[in-house]
């Protein structure tokens, strides 16, 4: 029986790039966007662009919060969230001044610049990653290696043992973590070609 991933469609971002990329691999990739469709799944991905205390929102209203925390936390299933799907799982937001899933004791953060000149928000293109730390889902990636970029916000305050990599825009931020089962990347591995597919293939590899 194939895996099944769920990409969760919470009307926050561009679902069928990751469901294109995630379709090349030998599982079963699905939109999921109901409560069971979620908790039925292998493994699950948490895309999303936008604003975040609108995506706790449609979340919350989908019912589909509770599944995550269902699946995640007392199921323990391997989730993946993408740029806004990362920031998703910190306490709390600046932006609309919301709260998150929690899963990590961070809080997202808008940049704040000191070279205005040099650098622009939101944060767009290539940019390297440094790794932190051995881990399954960074397996085969050199550092230093090129992902894609596009954001205005970003964790601070990201306990030690939960940085898998950092990346330097003005200054260094935590751009992915990983705890137990629950992974975060602020870059998109969907539009990161090479290196992107071999993160999301150590993903369903999990």
């Amino acid at each position: 029986m194939s895996i099944t991933v769920a990409i969760i469609n919470y009307g926050m971002g561009n679902l069928h790039s990751v469901y294109r990329k995630i379709a090349s691999f030998s599982v079963e990739p699905i939109i999921a966007s109901t409560p069971l469709e979620v908790i039925k799944a292998d493994k699950i991905i948490l895309p999303g662009v936008g604003h975040f205390g609108k995506a706790i929102r449609n979340l919350q209203k989908q019912g589909l919060y509770d599944a995550i925390n269902e699946a995640v936390l007392i199921k323990k299933k391997p989730i993946l969230g993408i740029c806004l799907g990362m920031q998703l799982m910190a306490k709390k937001s600046e932006e609309g001044d919301c709260k998150g899933f929690g899963w990590f004791d961070a809080n997202v953060v808008r940049f704040q610049l000191q070279s205005n000149r040099r650098f622009k928000v939101p944060q767009t293109g290539w940019n390297t990653v440094a790794i932190c730390k051995q881990s399954k889902l960074m397996e085969g990636i050199a550092d230093g290696s090129e992902f894609y970029f596009l954001h205005s916000f970003h964790f601070a305050d990201v306990q030690e043992p939960d940085r898998l990599a950092e990346t330097e825009f003005d200054y260094n931020y935590v751009s992915a973590i990983e705890k137990e089962n629950i992974f975060g990347t602020q870059f998109h591995p969907e539009k990161s070609h090479n290196q992107g597919m071999l993160l999301l293939k150590n993903f369903i590899q999990l």
